[in-house]
């Protein structure tokens, strides 16, 4: 059997190992062991040396001490109640308007996902508090757990964004670069959440209810609002600005987060050492499983690319004489099926040392193009059978909301992702604005 025949069998492997239930890390080690083995003459020792090294330069990559921080920041960040108060005062701004409720979800998702950068503390932290008040005025059951899911996705994709930190590794991209790209996208995405919930409510008003009784002094408003909105905010330009202005690298920006969500604990008096302890607990077992998928990614990627996998796939797809939009398309259209079995990470492991040679060949821009899947890794969060939102909706939901309503609640923000995905593929500006304006024609 040829390399190239044992590659495309070796990537095929993947999908019946996953079949039977195997955790993907393991599953994507054993098949770079076993599989490099059989393509590289028996000898155990070559492929177990090749494996080591790569273990050890994914140890070496700076960019990756950022992971851990960020997430550290975003677990201190949830402990504090920012959510919480987020959401309470976006519903007492807006709780008086047509599916104003659903919009507040929203923003708060928008502004607590600009903060944290993790999906799962989105999804749960408001979901706990947006389910009871909207089940209780009575609004539509999908469309409560459509927007919660929806907007706790935006989380992966607003910086600080986990997921763009990794891509960066992976494909040698300046973060800051993938940090301006993605503000567009992820704003426009929200934008489009909250254009659809306010034209649904105006249609179907019963879908998305007003609050009758909602009384407070604009005074009351203005200081909720400065007391929950203008802080995280502060944190988010220290971040983000000094990332983007070239003062910081993300490493040492998501130490300066660390210090900042701490800060902000002890200012709403929310800080402890219970909260602390839990944080670095939480944050040890996320970064072990990102990190160990990342190792058993790694071992996959190099023996699916020694063997010739890559090139037999780029010289099919290139091959194929397709228009370079369609070419575009129909990777998209890979990385969204995959999107239904695999998560966002071992979709980047497995996609992008093989995507990124043929949109190179293309003559995409590589920020745009690594901007495009980021999008499009959104909605693997969203699409059954494997979608994370839909697992951490279905914890927290009421008995009244069972998984056909949230099924049924998260199509319509599927479609408006791929709405704002296509939108991003034909306006190229909606992502290369932000560089462009930051860093100049060299992010292009």
């Amino acid at each position: 059997m040829s390399p190239e025949t044992l590659a495309i069998v070796m990537f095929f492997g993947l999908f019946v190992t996953l079949c039977f239930g195997h955790p993907l890390a393991f599953s994507l080690g054993m098949l770079a062991v076993v599989f490099g083995v059989l393509g590289w003459g028996g000898s155990p020792t070559a492929v177990l040396a090749l494996l080591a090294n790569r273990a050890y330069g994914v140890m070496e990559e700076y960019v990756l001490v950022a992971v851990p921080l960020f997430i550290f920041m975003a677990q201190i960040l949830d402990s504090t109640g920012i959510a919480a108060r987020l959401f309470d005062t976006m519903h007492v701004v807006m709780g008086r308007l047509r599916g104003g409720l659903g919009i507040a979800v929203i923003i708060a998702c928008t502004i607590f996902s600009a903060t944290a950068g993790v999906v799962g503390a989105t999804v749960v932290s408001v979901g706990l508090l947006a389910v009871p008040a909207l089940m209780r005025i009575k609004y539509n059951i999908p469309l409560i757990a459509g927007c919660i899911c929806a907007g706790g996705t935006l989380g992966i994709l607003i910086p600080p964004s986990i997921m763009l930190v990794v891509y960066g590794s992976l494909s040698q991209i300046s973060v800051g670069w993938l940090y301006a790209a993605a503000f567009g996208p992820g704003f426009l995405l929200s934008g489009l959440y909250m254009l659809y919930i306010a034209v649904i409510c105006f249609i179907k008003p019963e879908l998305g209810p007003g609050e009758k009784d909602s009384h407070h002094s604009f005074g009351e408003k203005l200081r909720m609002f400065a007391i929950s909105i203008v802080p995280p905010v502060i944190l988010v330009i220290v971040v983000l600005g000094s990332i983007i202005g070239a003062v910081a690298t993300p490493t040492e920006a998501a130490g300066m987060g660390c210090v900042g969500a701490m800060l902000l604990a002890i200012f709403y008096r929310k800080f402890s050492w219970k909260s602390l302890w839990e944080a670095c607990w939480s944050t040890t077992l996320t970064t072990s499983m990102i990190m160990t998928l990342f190792l058993g990614g790694n071992a996959f990627q190099a023996i699916f690319m020694g063997l010739g996998g890559g090139d037999a796939i780029s010289n099919f797809l290139l091959g194929t004489q397709m228009h370079p939009i369609a070419l575009l398309f129909l990777m998209m259209g890979i990385v969204f099926f995959l999107g239904c079995f695999l998560d966002w990470l071992g979709i980047l492991l497995i996609v992008v040392p093989i995507f990124t040679p043929i949109a190179n060949e293309l003559g995409f821009s590589p920020l745009w193009f690594g901007t495009l899947i980021c999008v499009n890794l959104q909605m693997a969060f969203l699409t059954p059978p494997f979608g994370y939102s839909l697992f951490y909706m279905k914890g927290i939901a009421p008995p009244e909301m069972n998984i056909y309503h949230i099924y049924k609640g998260v199509v319509p923000f599927v479609i408006l992702q791929w709405v704002g995905l296509i939108l991003c593929i034909f306006i190229p500006e909606i992502i290369l604005w932000a560089p462009q304006a930051f860093f100049g024609p060299s992010a292009m």
